[in-house]
């Protein structure tokens, strides 16, 4: 009879229980940009340390928004949103187009470096022409330095062991 009370008590408790709600996920997120690739807007991938960035540059008024959120909010350091904006200070396109980018990966420094190289490889493609003065200014070029793994037997990917004479 005991038992028969149990699996009565576990039979209410699985059928009481409530799905628990839904919350927003990655999919949900990228339909914000999901629109702006149907639309006319200009695609590539720029990387930088382990960060990797996917731009849209869409004509515009020089918006740039990083994962759905404002670059001054994302990038809060004015050093990090000048290199941002170094492309289109030096190809004078500052207010001519907006961009959306997705930055995954790395820290800071890395991410503000992938979304340059991302911008520099999509005005490229816009605009052939800027290709000299962005391969010059070495914006076009991807820094592939990556940090080192850490070896057996050693404390970091260099660091040895302390040495004792005795």
């Amino acid at each position: 009879m005991t038992e028969a009370k149990k699996t009565a008590t576990k039979a209410a408790t699985k059928t009481t229980k409530k799905a628990a709600p839904v919350k927003a996920t990655a999919a949900a997120k990228k339909t914000a940009v999901a629109d702006v690739k149907l639309t006319n807007a200009t695609y590539a991938t720029g990387k930088r340390k382990d960060s990797v960035a996917r731009v849209y540059l869409i004509p515009g008024k020089g918006q740039i928004i990083v994962n759905n959120i404002p670059m001054t909010e994302y990038f809060r350091r004015p050093v990090l949103q000048m290199i941002i904006a170094q492309p289109f200070g030096i190809t004078k396109r500052e207010t001519a187009y907006d961009v959306h980018a997705i930055v995954m990966g790395g820290g800071l420094s890395g991410q503000a470096g992938a979304v340059k190289h991302g911008i520099s490889k999509a005005l490229e493609k816009i605009e052939p022409d800027l290709r000299k003065t962005l391969k010059s200014a070495g914006f076009l070029t991807r820094d592939s330095r990556v940090v080192e793994r850490k070896h057996f037997g050693r404390h970091k990917a260099r660091r040895s062991t302390q040495f004792s004479k005795r």
